[in-house]
């Protein structure tokens, strides 16, 4: 029994799985072996009517409109960290892909790469974390793909999703709707899922332990919209952190953004990884934040819907759009100095999603 309870002990499962503790090539071969493994491990986890059929696509019906689309692969390493492990964070990241565009997600499909030789009950373990974030989020994983890898070649299990959801009628959210008096808002805490990365790696000890903020975001998402906050633009900013994001809407809407670096939430165990680590908040990839742009006159009301969510309780607004020095971010600094907050050319942090 894995530490949440999986456990593959009751499995009615033929003798083969329960003979090979351990991922084997078998289990990506087609075979008699990958079928128990999608009939006894993942099919209980995430049994809805578009998989039993088993079939090559899932066919669904979708309320007539717009869609919106998201894929994204996950490879971080390590596997299982502190608040979440890489299943969790698969389902969330690709949920919080399809909401940022103001759309409701729905459905979600999943293709597992597989090493030779991964323990079955730690994938196992993954698997119901994956249940579980799918059904907090309020989306169904309707198909999927299992490969294997030899051993060696894919660091336990590399997960791609894809999510699809329905946008409501009138939602058009994108960076470019972003005009000069705009104010710039995020949800929380800045830096959180990239440093319990490197704090494991690391092997850094804080006073206490620093917590990936990994977590759906389509709830808050839906709040704002139904009580009619004319979102300008929304952005989880994961990899390159709040810089890459906030330089992202400066460019795709031709203006400035300018931000008071005094109210930038970060934790505090956080801040003093990245100042061991020689790095900076702005940078550090986050896997339950939303940054989002709205009318200033709105700002307060907006503030107050994200406060009402769990995961938006620190939300605070950061700063405001500008017509000046378009294209470019600035941050005002404590002694009331300026800098320009460009994007990365590499990683800062690789394997962190």
């Amino acid at each position: 029994m894995t530490s949440d309870g999986a456990t593959i002990d009751g499995w009615t499962c033929p003798a083969p799985l329960r003979d090979q503790p351990n991922i084997v090539m078998g289990h990506g071969g087609g075979g008699k072996l990958s079928a128990e493994l999608v009939e006894h491990l993942f099919l209980p986890a995430f049994t809805n009517q578009y998989l039993e059929g088993l079939g090559d696509a899932a066919v669904v019906e979708l309320p007539a409109g717009r869609i919106a689309m998201s894929t994204d692969s996950f490879v971080v390493r390590p596997r299982i960290f502190p608040g979440g492990d890489i299943g969790e964070l698969a389902v969330n990241g690709t949920v919080n892909d399809v909401a940022m565009a103001g759309a409701v997600p729905l459905y979600v499909s999943v293709a597992f790469i597989l090493e030779e030789g991964m323990a079955i009950d730690e994938l196992a373990a993954i698997v119901q974390s994956m249940a579980k974030a799918a059904e907090h989020a309020g989306v169904q994983l309707i198909t999927g793909d299992t490969k294997v890898v030899d051993r060696g070649h894919g660091d336990g299990i590399y997960i791609n999703t894809t999510g699809i959801g329905v946008l409501r009628d009138g939602i058009d959210i994108h960076p470019s709707k972003v005009t000069p008096g705009d104010t710039v808002l995020v949800s929380g805490t800045i830096g959180d899922h990239g440093m319990a990365i490197m704090s494991v790696r690391e092997g850094l000890e804080f006073e206490s332990t620093i917590q990936s903020d990994t977590a759906a975001l389509n709830h808050m998402v839906a709040a704002l919209l139904d009580a009619k906050i004319d979102v300008r633009a929304m952005r989880d900013p994961t990899r390159g952190g709040l810089a890459a994001t906030l330089n992202e809407i400066a460019r795709a809407a031709d203006v400035g953004v300018v931000v008071d670096e005094v109210s930038l939430p970060v934790d505090r165990s956080v801040a003093a990884a990245c100042e061991m680590l020689g790095m900076d908040p702005f940078y550090v990839a986050n896997e339950g934040k939303m940054v989002v742009v709205v009318p200033a006159e709105q700002a307060e009301q907006a503030l107050a819907i994200m406060r009402a969510d769990q995961l938006g309780e620190k939300a605070v607004a950061i700063g405001e759009i500008v017509a000046g020095h378009p294209g470019i971010v600035v941050a005002k600094t404590a002694i009331g100095a300026t800098r320009v907050v460009d994007t990365q050319v590499g990683e800062q942090l690789p394997r962190i999603c």
